[in-house]
């Protein structure tokens, strides 16, 4: 709904029922909205209440404003989607006013709306992926591994440039590998970037270590070269120098590798690269990915391609990529029995899921044009409200797979705002959320070390006013029509 179409549902009470009747049937959204002089909600009107109106003998030429006071059932600004579906379903109606602090209203929540739920980032299959899944059940080949594991760690392998990949159960989960393959134990040191999701960081728990976090730098949102350099000074002179540095790309963008490589091999530690978020974005000219000295890719259903759900772990080193398919495996040995002298884990892929991910790998270049043509909608359509926001910033060098297209609201109360703008998508089912709320912020993480970006909080900065949109590659035009005029209208609401 446009604010040309909400502002035609505004009516005064001094219309006639056949004017209401008219309108009613040119906007064709069963409800008006009936204001007092000064722009108060005085009550709704419906196709019911003109049928019964027509009913107790009301004449046509009769005032809005001439029939029985009707209370109006609304919500605020500040109220949630769920209080609104439950006013919804308890006074079994299909529309809900949406006032502001003075008692105007500002937009209507509609039921049809919930049956058509706009999503962050929903999978997106296609017809390659039918083949492979079919052929596995073909083969009775279902269980963990199998010829489509083989291929699709072949394939992924060689689709970023890197030599070798074992393919398990999540990005997480290689995580984990890749850190005890880089020799983490417990009580050891692990720098990591501080915006993103704690899938990157839980790992780092899981091997009894101790996290440090690093800020964002403004230019790509991703790891600070400066504030990483500050890291290292401090570990030094504390005498507890990293086992690696956990480096995120963050919403599909790589970080400054050309910083960030030099400087961690200056100090002798070797860089994970958490590239879940990021396959298909080059930097450089090179993958995302294949920077450091291990590499690890998520497939969750959410992510450019998906398996549903799965991981992989890539590297150069064959002997690394080996072992983490022994430790994803349990870690048994070469025995005719099932032997074991180390802890192993239930990490592999299974050959179903392997063959999804072979099928969604033919198409990853064109998901990411996909959502690069989302990212540039966006952005040419909401080009005039560039004062009061400003996207993710793409890096001479780089090129991003827009994985999900962001922004921060600018200007006085950029933090406020952004939980009305959220609200009010939510309202018309759309799916938004927030920036990552950084790792240093959360209780989990309470009292670890934090290094800034040049003494400031860049990453604190971009959670309170930072907004992720819906961004898949199946996102419809009209869908993104939606997204764009709610967005719009969200932007206009008043601050109470």
């Amino acid at each position: 709904m446009t604010a040309d179409e909400f502002r035609a549902l505004c009516v005064p009470a001094t219309i006639t029922l056949r004017e209401a009747l008219a309108t009613l049937d040119q906007t064709a959204r069963g409800v008006l909205l009936v204001l007092h002089p000064d722009g108060r909600l005085r009550r709704t009107l419906t196709d019911g209440d003109l049928r019964r109106a027509a009913l107790d003998h009301v004449s046509e030429s009769a005032a809005i404003a001439d029939l029985p006071q009707q209370p109006p059932i609304t919500i605020t600004t500040a109220d949630s989607l769920a209080t609104g579906v439950a006013l919804l379903d308890r006074h079994q109606i299909d529309h809900v006013p949406v006032l502001d602090a003075g008692g105007r209203p500002v937009d209507v929540m509609f039921r049809r709306d919930l049956t058509q739920r706009i999503w962050l980032s929903s999978p997106h299959l296609g017809e390659e992926e039918t083949a492979f899944v079919e052929d596995a059940f073909r083969s009775n080949w279902i269980a963990p591994l199998g010829p489509h594991v083989d291929g699709f760690e072949r394939e992924l392998a060689a689709h970023v440039g890197v030599g070798h990949a074992a393919a398990v159960s999540s990005g997480t989960a290689a995580i984990h590998l890749a850190l005890l393959l880089l020799g983490v134990r417990p009580g050891d040191t692990v720098f990591c970037s501080s915006l993103t999701f704690v899938g990157s960081c839980n790992p780092i728990l899981y091997c009894g270590a101790r996290p440090v976090f690093i800020d964002s730098e403004p230019h790509s949102w991703n790891m600070s070269p400066a504030a990483l350099e500050r890291a290292f000074e401090w570990a030094k002179r504390e005498g507890r120098l990293p086992r690696c540095v956990i480096v995120v790309n963050l919403y599909g963008q790589s970080a400054d590798m050309d910083a960030i490589v030099p400087l961690c091999e200056r100090w002798g530690v070797p860089v994970l690269e958490d590239a879940a978020e990021s396959l298909g974005a080059r930097y450089r000219g090179r993958a995302s990915g294949s920077f450091g000295r291990i590499g690890v890719y998520s497939f969750n259903g959410n992510k450019i391609i998906t398996t549903s759900g799965g991981g992989m772990l890539v590297a150069d080193d064959a002997g690394l990529v080996e072992r983490a398919r022994k430790l994803a495996t349990q870690a048994r040995e070469p025995a005719p029995h099932y032997e074991h002298v180390e802890v192993g884990f239930n990490y592999r892929m299974s050959n179903v899921l392997a063959g999804i991910g072979r099928g969604q790998l033919k198409v990853l270049e064109q998901r990411v044009d996909q959502r690069r043509h989302v990212f540039e909608t966006y952005r040419a359509a909401l080009a005039d409200a560039a004062g009061q926001m400003e996207w993710m910033p793409e890096p001479q060098g780089s090129r991003s797979t827009r994985w999900l297209t962001c922004f921060v609201l600018r200007g006085a109360h950029a933090a406020r705002r952004r939980d009305l703008v959220l609200r009010a998508l939510e309202r018309h089912a759309i799916e938004a959320r927030p920036v990552w709320k950084p790792m240093h912020l959360q209780p989990l993480f309470a009292g670890a070390p934090y290094f800034g970006h040049d003494g400031g909080d860049v990453s604190a900065a971009l959670f309170e006013a930072g907004v992720c949109l819906p961004s898949g590659s199946n996102l419809t035009p009209a869908q993104q029509d939606r997204v764009i005029e709610q967005l719009r209208r969200a932007l206009a609401l008043p601050l109470e």
